[in-house]
């Protein structure tokens, strides 16, 4: 009997094992690898751009033994081959195959180049070597696909290869933002191959459509499906093209190459996949320097900063020393329920070297009739909202950004300031902000008798504004929308404060427009006779909120 049961156990244990064990064959013996991948990393002086692409790169979501990696390097005058052999010491056995090359030899610059980023024809051609090379090499190894990749990209969405593999395009890029309106696509080209805007560049831009779109370039961030049998024809070199006329220019060439081929370019923006700085030509290194810092701050408006490794931070400059830019004061009015915005604005001062002090606003969710009938505050009779189909009262929200303000100009008037600058928690800072601030009120001060200064805002009526004589960057206003920027000073605050806006309370950028005689409604001019505010504006705007009504990641605290 002890003998029967031990035998039954046994079966009841090994019978399962048995099933499980061909269960988990039947699953695995069709899956397959993923495809082959060649990289193609080129770096020229990118020391500033290093930590920060490589931390992304080895933290991408594919297999690295599916990668091989093929890189060079030459004519630095900064730390980049250094960068590249630390990060590679540590890093390289953990891809398929390295084909490595960092010139240590080669002249710093290219003959007649001043300042490290020319783009001349000795140029060009070692580029469109390397390239070749790199084409060679992906196809003698077998790749399934190569990626040329600019070490100054920064891919913030992990799994980026596999979406762009799963789109079974021949050529295809993921759609980077960068600065202004440039970006690693075109939306057309002209008769002599340059660049040319189309009407359907900006919505793809914007996110206004979104998917995969058919475009003559594209460039920086680019894969291609070698398995294609009409891959073997693209190039990078013009005299491999056939009645090619055009410039010498990798970019150019490779997609004039793929054009002949009857090879589709693509570029797809369904999800933000990274980042990239623009390119330089002709222009100081210390420029791509400045656009790093306009970028990871462009990042962090829907995004977290972009990360660094232990390895590389030490490669990472610390930040600049706070100062106030020549400013009595620089505030912040932020919502003590919105650590998130505080948080991303603390950020941004950190990177562009503010001193700023922090406003606790006033929370139009915690206001009540009888608090407001204590302070005497009385809405304007005739008050409507202008963005409204009808008459509306003022929301709690409303008020509390208006009072917010009416605080700071206390404050400021309390403490003798001179001129100081307010933002509000939701400013995206444009590029260069730091340098363009300090230009602007130069001019102010020197050229025209000004109260209050707009960094940023919306023309509620489009009209040519007059520019301020002298000045290549303020213009005096129409009526304007918006108060999460801009510069005011003592006599500015006194002029808002002595109106007595309680007592005809209205939206404070209404109440703006009103003082500076600029607003349309009549009857609101009539209640403020005193309307002696001398508004100007900067050209361009130095700051646009990060989100619009509509836009997607829009928060209004003030409906």
């Amino acid at each position: 009997m002890f003998y029967f049961s031990t035998i039954l156990r046994l079966i009841l244990i090994v019978f399962p094992l048995v099933s499980y064990i061909k269960t988990q064959k039947t699953v695995t013996q069709y899956e397959t690898k993923a495809p082959t991948i060649c990289v193609v990393l080129l770096a020229r002086n990118k020391e500033h751009t290093l930590p920060y692409f490589l931390t992304l790169f080895e933290r991408l979501e594919y297999p690295k033994n599916r990668m091989s990696l093929f890189m060079r390097s030459d004519h630095n005058v900064d730390k980049t081959i250094v960068i590249l052999e630390e990060w590679l010491a540590h890093k390289q056995q953990e891809y398929h195959s390295c084909n490595v090359k960092l010139d240590k030899q080669s002249p710093k610059y290219y003959p007649g180049d001043v300042y490290g980023t020319e783009w001349n024809e000795e140029r060009f051609n070692n580029i469109i070597q390397m390239k070749e090379e790199a084409l060679s090499f992906a196809r003698q190894t077998w790749a399934d696909y190569i990626w040329f990749l600019d070490m100054d990209v920064f891919i913030t969405k992990s799994d980026t290869l596999h979406v762009l593999v799963k789109e079974e395009k021949a050529i295809v890029a993921p759609m980077l933002i960068s600065l202004d309106t440039y970006s690693n696509f075109w939306g057309g080209m002209t008769e002599d191959y340059w660049y040319k805007r189309t009407y359907e560049y900006l919505p793809i831009f914007y996110r206004w459509m979104r998917g995969c779109f058919f475009v003559p370039m594209v460039h920086s961030c680019v894969l291609v499906d070698l398995r294609r049998v009409d891959s073997d024809v693209l190039t990078f070199s013009p005299n491999d093209v056939s009645g090619y006329d055009g410039p010498i220019d990798d970019i150019i060439t490779f997609a004039i190459s793929a054009r002949n081929a009857g090879i589709d370019m693509y570029v797809c923006n369904s999800e933000v996949y990274g980042f990239m700085t623009p390119r330089l030509e002709d222009q100081e290194l210390e420029l791509d320097y400045e656009n790093l810092i306009s970028i990871k701050l462009e990042v962090l408006v829907d995004h977290p900063p972009l990360p660094v490794s232990r390895l590389l931070i030490k490669y990472v400059p610390p930040l600049p020393k706070k100062d106030k830019v020549g400013f009595d004061e620089i505030y912040l009015i932020n919502l003590a329920r919105r650590p998130e915005r505080r948080e991303r604005m603390y950020r941004n001062f950190d990177e562009l070297g503010l001193d700023v002090k922090l406003y606790d606003g006033i929370d139009g969710k915690q206001l009540n009739a009888s608090y407001l009938e204590q302070l005497g505050v009385k809405q304007f009779s005739d008050f409507q909202n202008p963005w409204a189909w009808s008459k509306t009262n003022l929301t709690f929200g409303e008020i509390g950004c208006t009072l917010s303000h009416y605080y700071i100009w206390q404050d400021i008037v309390r403490n003798g300031y001179e001129k100081v600058v307010v933002f509000e928690d939701d400013v995206r800072f444009q590029p260069n902000f730091r340098q363009k601030l300090q230009h602007m009120i130069h001019q102010a001060d020197s050229l025209v008798d000004w109260d209050y200064i707009y960094l940023g805002r919306r023309m509620v009526l489009q009209f040519d504004e007059v520019w301020v004589e002298n000045s290549d960057s303020l213009v005096h206003v129409v009526q304007s929308h918006g108060t999460h920027g801009y510069v005011i000073n003592q006599q500015g605050a006194k002029k808002l404060l002595d109106s007595k806006p309680f007592e005809h309370l209205l939206v404070v950028d209404d109440y703006i427009a009103v003082m500076s005689n600029t607003h349309p409604t009549i009857e609101w001019l009539r209640g403020f006779p005193n309307r002696t505010l001398k508004a100007i504006s900067v050209s361009p705007l130095l700051v646009y909120q990060t989100h619009f009504e509509g836009n997607e990641g829009y928060i209004s605290d003030t409906q």
